[in-house]
C-alpha cells in the first residue's frame, strides 16, 4: 500500500490539472460575528426544537465543509447555530442589496457572489474560505429542493468534490436536515414556525485524501496517479471528472443514509 505522503506527493504533480484558485485570499472581517453566535446560537437552540447529534465530529480548526442538504431558507442559520463555529456561506449579490441585509450578511460573514461571473467565480470565493482555513457551508445540490415527493434529496453538482480536491486536507462533512421545509417552507411561511421540531445529524467527515486511497471510494494509488500524469489532456480531465462525480454521488449517499428526506 502506498503511504500517505507518496498519494499526496502524486496528486500535487497534477495540480494544473485541478487546483482552484481563490478569488482574492481573504476572507471579509466578521467584527459582530461572535456577539451574534454568544447570542442567538443560545436562543436559538432555546426557542427551537432541535435536536442535534454527531457534533463531535466536527473539527474544531482547519479547512471543513459542512455539507447538507437543501430544504429551507432557515438552513445556513440551523447549521450555524448547531455546529457551534463559525461557518461562511456563499450568497448571492442580490442579498446584499438591501442596507440592513446587507449588514446581517457581513456580520454573519456570508461571501457575495456575483451572478453574472458564473460558477467559476463562486468557485473561487469557496477556496478563499478553505485557503483561509476556515469553515465553509455547502449545498451540494446546488439549490433548494423543491420537490413535494419523496425523495426530496436532489443529485448533487461536482463543485464540493472539485473544492475538496483542490484543498485536499479538507475535511468534508455529510450533514442531513429534517424538518426545516416544515418550520419554513418558501413561498409559504412568512416567519420560521419555531415549535416544529428540527433534526440536525452530522456524520463522520473525510479528506479527499483519505477518500481517494479508500478501496470503497477512489481506489486511486500512487501509481495510478502517476501514469495519470502521463496521458493527454482531456484523458486527464476525464479521469479526475469520474472522481469528482463518484466522491459527489458517495456524499450524498452519506447524507441520505444520514436521513435526509
Amino acid at each position: 500500500m502506498d503511504s500517505s505522503s507518496d498519494l499526496e506527493l502524486a496528486w500535487n504533480e497534477l495540480n494544473k490539472h485541478w487546483y482552484i484558485k481563490p478569488y482574492n485570499g481573504n476572507i471579509p472581517s466578521t467584527p459582530g460575528y461572535s456577539f451574534i453566535r454568544f447570542i442567538f446560537s443560545p436562543l436559538i437552540r432555546g426557542l427551537m426544537r432541535i435536536k442535534a447529534t454527531g457534533l463531535n465530529n466536527i473539527p474544531t480548526s482547519g479547512p471543513t465543509i459542512l455539507a447538507a442538504n437543501h430544504l429551507s431558507h432557515v438552513d445556513p442559520v440551523l447549521i450555524i447555530a448547531s455546529s457551534r463555529r463559525k461557518a461562511h456561506y456563499l450568497a448571492k449579490d442580490g442579498h446584499f442589496k438591501n442596507f440592513w441585509l446587507r449588514q446581517f450578511m457581513k456580520m454573519t460573514g456570508q461571501i457575495k457572489t456575483q451572478r453574472e461571473e458564473g460558477g467559476d467565480q463562486a468557485l473561487s470565493s469557496a477556496a478563499d474560505v478553505l485557503s483561509s482555513r476556515s469553515a465553509l457551508g455547502i449545498f451540494p445540490e446546488g439549490t433548494r429542493s423543491k420537490r413535494t415527493e419523496s425523495p426530496l434529496l436532489l443529485p448533487g453538482k461536482t463543485g464540493v468534490a472539485r473544492l475538496a480536491a483542490s484543498y485536499p486536507d479538507t475535511v468534508v462533512m455529510p450533514i442531513s436536515l429534517n424538518g426545516t421545509r416544515e418550520m419554513m417552507a418558501p413561498q409559504i411561511h412568512k416567519l420560521p414556525r419555531l415549535w416544529k421540531p428540527i433534526k440536525v445529524d452530522i456524520g463522520k467527515g473525510i479528506t479527499w485524501l483519505e477518500w481517494l486511497e479508500d478501496p470503497k471510494g477512489g481506489n486511486t494509488s500512487a501509481a495510478d496517479l502517476k501514469a495519470l500524469k502521463n496521458q493527454e489532456e482531456h484523458e486527464i480531465k476525464a479521469k479526475l471528472a469520474t472522481l469528482y462525480r463518484k466522491f459527489t454521488d458517495q456524499l450524498m449517499a452519506s447524507i441520505k443514509h444520514l436521513g435526509a428526506p
